[in-house]
């Protein structure tokens, strides 16, 4: 599969399916999206065998929440180091390692899951080797996005990740549930392992144009380094993340105190809790959807609107007792984060060069995982401490504060920042004819020049030196004039 240059703009560029245009995102998009659900599976195929499997403990309820603690800590820990690797290396031959070893991580757990041998420490250790795979894979296959499709469509690509990843949650846990029924969890961790190889195929069968920019050969900590400083000193990168934190930190209690809300407040059970999260992922396909239509808006409007749409529905939730109303308004949640994160993922992918492409997004997930993790621990603190009601309406209070901030320092207008290489200006046109020529230096100490002049001893085939300067402040520099001949004397 030859790469596809990113497609010309057209007047159709507003739909949110534009992007799959391009041959080469759509096919590394599918195969991505199937590795998602299998990513989701194999969570649920983990968790249930350490609820029933061989050598079940009786701190399984702690066991349950370390798999996913498993999962997400190697991303946080791995996440800027990961940056720096895509950064540095070709980020197809990486990818392409990286999935290979995640595929045989999740052949051992089949292996060992069918021989019932997988014991729970064996199982969280797997699963952090997973998890540092993952942390290896985002920021890799994210910094691709914006060689493979036009800047004006990064929104849509953006939310086609968004409508991947929600599909995936809400698809990987039913069909995972089923496949453990009906055979096993090694079952859902071998087919794991056959989406993680089909990605590897369309990776191998993936052929870049080499007009990327050369890798520099520059060390690994100073490449950190570099990256961490631009973040620092990058004001619309800094603006960015700020954003999302305000916007995450409150914005994830909605997701943390579902399981309590669908079962202590509602008195849903299992089922409902699944319904009400699938709601959520409906009104995210939906706004994933919707989004390219509101390109007119300005973007803090945007992201002020879906904010404001999402503290609504944080205040109906915890003041209602009805499963519809509820269901309903989670469906507006759901498309509202969609729609606030959106314009933020697409925003960084835009803002950031290709040389630091990878550090940058790498940061930014760090921030994306860290503030939602926070988030939840807090939440649910909050939630035990103050009672389920009002740590929503805390948290719709935190995004009326993040409202507040976002119109008081709104989001950057990127869409006139172009952020391409700047070509080189060439260097002068030497040619080589008679005729005098004057040279100037601006290197020597002072005092070593006078003595130079003194000696006789200035510039080769110089006559004379004029204009001997010495500069008034700092370090005694000097400036001089030199004529000569020609560009080659004798």
């Amino acid at each position: 599969m030859k790469a596809q240059p990113a497609a010309t703009e057209t007047v159709d560029s507003n739909s949110p399916w534009a992007p799959l245009r391009s041959g080469t995102f759509r096919a590394l998009w599918l195969a991505m999206s199937a590795a998602n659900v299998g990513t989701a599976m194999q969570v649920v195929g983990a968790q249930s065998l350490i609820v029933a499997g061989p050598g079940r403990s009786a701190n399984a309820d702690v066991l349950v929440t370390l798999v996913q603690a498993a999962a997400m800590l190697p991303v946080l820990l791995l996440g800027l180091p990961a940056g720096v690797l895509a950064d540095l290396v070709d980020r197809r031959r990486l990818l392409i390692r990286v999935q290979l070893g995640i595929a045989v991580v999740c052949l051992l757990l089949a292996g060992l899951a069918l021989a019932g041998e997988l014991r729970s420490t064996a199982l969280l250790v797997l699963q952090c080797a997973l998890g540092a795979g993952a942390a290896l894979t985002m920021p890799a296959y994210g910094s691709l996005t914006p060689d493979l499709v036009p800047r004006r469509q990064l929104p849509q690509a953006s939310a086609l990740a968004a409508i991947s990843a929600n599909v995936a949650r809400a698809a990987g846990p039913a069909a995972a549930g089923l496949l453990i029924a009906r055979i096993g969890a090694s079952a859902v961790f071998a087919l794991h392992a056959v989406t993680v190889i089909a990605f590897v195929a369309v990776l191998f069968a993936w052929r870049p144009e080499q007009t990327a920019v050369a890798r520099r050969g520059e060390c690994f900590g100073s490449a950190m380094r570099a990256g961490w400083q631009y973040v620092r000193h990058a004001p619309v990168v800094r603006r960015l993340l700020g954003h999302a934190l305000l916007f995450l930190v409150p914005g994830s209690a909605l997701l943390a105190l579902l399981p309590l809300l669908a079962g202590s407040r509602l008195g849903l059970g299992v089922d409902g809790y699944g319904l009400l999260l699938g709601a959520v992922g409906a009104g995210a396909v939906a706004g994933a959807l919707i989004q390219p239509r509101l390109r007119a808006v300005r973007p803090k409007d945007r992201i002020a609107v879906a904010t404001a749409t999402y503290l609504v529905a944080l205040v109906v939730v915890a003041v209602s007792r009805d499963p519809i109303t509820v269901a309903a308004v989670l469906v507006a949640a759901g498309a509202a984060w969609v729609i606030a994160l959106t314009y933020t993922n697409a925003a960084m992918d835009s803002v950031l060069p290709s040389w630091v492409r990878a550090r940058g997004l790498a940061v930014y997930q760090v921030v994306l995982f860290g503030g939602q993790g926070l988030g939840t621990v807090g939440w649910g603190l909050c939630a035990h401490t103050v009672g389920l009601r009002w740590a929503l309406l805390l948290a719709a209070a935190g995004l009326g504060a993040g409202v507040a901030a976002g119109r008081c320092w709104p989001v950057p207008d990127i869409s006139r920042l172009d952020r391409r290489p700047a070509p080189l200006r060439p260097g002068p046109r030497v040619v080589r004819e008679a005729g005098p020529i004057l040279v100037g230096t601006n290197t020597a100490p002072w005092g070593e020049l006078v003595r130079h002049r003194r000696n006789g001893r200035t510039a080769r085939a110089s006559h004379r030196t004029d204009g001997l300067l010495r500069s008034p402040g700092g370090r005694p520099r000097s400036t001089g004039t030199s004529p000569l001949p020609n560009w080659c004397p004798a």
